[in-house]
């Protein structure tokens, strides 16, 4: 479980870290947009109050506390889950990036009223419309390693 701490505890700092970085040292919460590596990736401030892809926006304030408790209530069934029927290093590495991305979305949640999204890439003349954060890659890293890695122990 040691491992599930430690890929949960660096997933999450880096997230929060990230997210300080470029909302308060960069202040792109008033510059809206930076370019970083174009046309790959640029820096485009976006407050998702919704789901993913912005999905539910703009839901009354109720709405943002059933998303934290959402978030929080599968951090505490994948820790369950994996403390019943553990896996491998991969998996239970796995269910580390899942429940420090879906914290570093709650304190979002908490602190701003919505999730900080900055990462926008696009490629090849496609115009990418959708902003992303840390924790949502380490959140589909970690849910996509439960699915291969997850219970009795299989290893790659």
């Amino acid at each position: 479980m040691r491992l599930v701490f430690w890929a949960g505890f660096w997933a999450f700092i880096t997230d929060q870290a990230s997210k300080y970085a470029v909302v308060h040292l960069l202040n792109l919460r008033e510059v809206i947009a930076m370019d970083v590596l174009p046309p790959l990736l640029r820096f485009h401030m976006a407050w998702n109050d919704g789901i993913n892809f912005g999905l539910f926006s703009g839901s009354p304030e109720i709405a943002r506390w059933f998303l934290i408790a959402i978030a929080v209530a599968i951090s505490v069934f994948v820790l369950g889950w994996v403390k019943r029927d553990p896996p491998g290093k991969w998996g239970l590495l796995s269910a580390g990036l899942l429940i420090g991305g879906a914290l570093g979305n709650v304190v979002d949640r908490l602190i701003y009223g919505a999730v900080a999204d900055f990462l926008n890439m696009a490629c090849c003349g496609i115009d990418n419309p959708f902003a992303f954060n840390l924790a949502d890659v380490w959140i589909f890293a970690g849910a996509i390693g439960l699915v291969i890695f997850g219970g009795n122990k299989r290893e790659a």
